[in-house]
């Protein structure tokens, strides 16, 4: 099989929004009057974003899901996206799975599939995608303002674990470690959540790296800092992680692994925001409509700086480091 029919056979549909998608030099795209284009990029690359035997459905959602977080955090509805994916040899098993979990979750979210490119090479996948928001309703970085109250979509932790116990760093019982590792290589984008913020958040970010490291995205690109209750952050982690690690050892899950997984585990895939104290119902209604659980964790601060406090308000010393692609080891043996 020859490149051009691999894009034909496993990447080829027909668009139905975009004006002109596979098959010519550029994709055209008709956003919406009044509307802007938000556009984000996303590479995944093999031994450093993902395990060599994770599933090749769960990589193919996996690539995708985590563009589409971008555009959650952004408020923006999805559109198209484009896939470049270099690959070592061509494995039709391998390729059927893949196509099968990317477009399963671009229909899922109306996102069309309209370019791109493949070449052989170490696996390595690369993906823009495409939204549109109403023009002047983007949720930024930048708009934190003194007194907001700092919210957490969902949970945060379990793809830490997951992570760890692939390391072998943790011992997890199989069903246990399988509802993690899902977290990992199946993250939900929060689209619908990030689309009813509009007009309620005063700015948000999605959490890729760590809680703490893509929060400080918010305080400097706002120029403010913050104050995380820690009593919050500990109850961010599912129930089921208590239930998984009260097994291992016949101990149960430490606390300050807790803290680790929630504050800078990363791979999480959940939102950040910030919201007036005002706003507070219309955050819950924006939660309930968009079926998403949020959790309020902290207050944003003029003075700069991001500060831990514990359950009796005093500081918490222990430093927590969020991912960093240059600075932090491979996730991956």
């Amino acid at each position: 099989m020859g490149e051009f029919e691999l894009i034909a056979r496993y990447f080829t549909r027909p668009v139905r929004r975009a004006a002109l998608g596979v098959g010519d030099d550029c994709a055209l795209l008709l956003p919406a009057a009044g509307m802007q284009l938000a556009v984000s990029s996303d590479m995944l690359v093999a031994g450093r974003h993902f395990f060599a035997d994770v599933a090749p459905h769960r990589l193919g959602h996996k690539a995708l899901a985590v563009n589409l977080s971008d555009l959650a955090a952004c408020g923006a509805r999805p559109l198209a996206f484009t896939l470049a994916l270099a690959l070592p040899r061509i494995d039709e098993p391998w390729l059927e799975g893949f196509a099968r979990g990317l477009l399963a979750l671009a229909d899922a979210h109306g996102c069309e599939l309209v370019g791109g490119d493949t070449t052989q090479g170490p696996l390595n996948i690369c993906i823009t995608v495409f939204g549109e928001v109403p023009a002047g309703q983007a949720l930024l970085r930048s708009n934190a303002r003194p007194g907001d109250d700092i919210y957490v979509s969902g949970n945060l932790g379990d793809a830490r674990l997951a992570l760890l116990a692939l390391q072998g760093q943790l011992a997890l019982p199989a069903e246990r470690l399988e509802r993690a590792r899902q977290r990992l290589e199946q993250p939900a984008p929060r689209l619908a959540l990030g689309q009813a913020l509009r007009g309620i958040a005063s700015s948000a970010v999605d959490i890729s790296d760590g809680l703490l490291g893509d929060l400080g995205h918010i305080l400097q690109a706002s120029g403010v800092g913050a104050r995380i209750d820690t009593r919050s952050t500990m109850g961010l982690i599912a129930e089921s992680a208590y239930e998984t690690c009260a097994t291992c050892a016949g101990s149960p899950l430490d606390p300050e692994l807790v803290q680790q997984c929630t504050l800078a585990g990363g791979d999480d895939y959940e939102l950040a925001f910030t919201a007036a104290p005002a706003l507070r119902a219309a955050v819950a209604a924006a939660a309930q409509a968009s079926a998403t659980p949020v959790t309020r964790i902290g207050l944003v601060q003029a003075r700069p700086g991001l500060r831990l406090v514990d359950a009796q308000g005093q500081p918490v010393r222990q430093r927590y480091a969020s991912f960093d692609h240059f600075a932090s080891p491979a996730p991956t043996p």
